[in-house]
């Protein structure tokens, strides 16, 4: 369940924290969070599909990583981050 260029443009557009930012962590997490929720809506109707769900568990396991270094930078950027993606952290 890959993100096709004009999402991942549209990601990187409102997540980003200069111009030429495309790799900072807070667009990670936020592409992170759009590949999670496609999969977790396939994982619905596919019940059986487990090489996907342990890709999705990666990938929420990835997120948590990345979300404790954002935390332990700034509290104030990861409380951002929480609140703009929507997700519990």
């Amino acid at each position: 369940m890959s993100l096709d260029t004009t999402q991942k443009q549209q990601l990187i557009n409102t997540h980003q924290t200069h111009g030429t930012d495309t790799g900072s962590v807070e667009v990670q997490v936020a592409m992170l969070t759009e590949r999670i929720s496609k999969l977790s809506g396939h994982l619905q109707n596919n019940d059986h599909d487990f090489s996907s769900r342990q890709g999705l568990l990666k990938m929420i396991g990835k997120r948590k990583r990345l979300l404790t270094y954002v935390r332990g930078k700034s509290e104030q950027r990861y409380s951002d981050l929480i609140t703009k993606l929507g997700i519990r952290g």
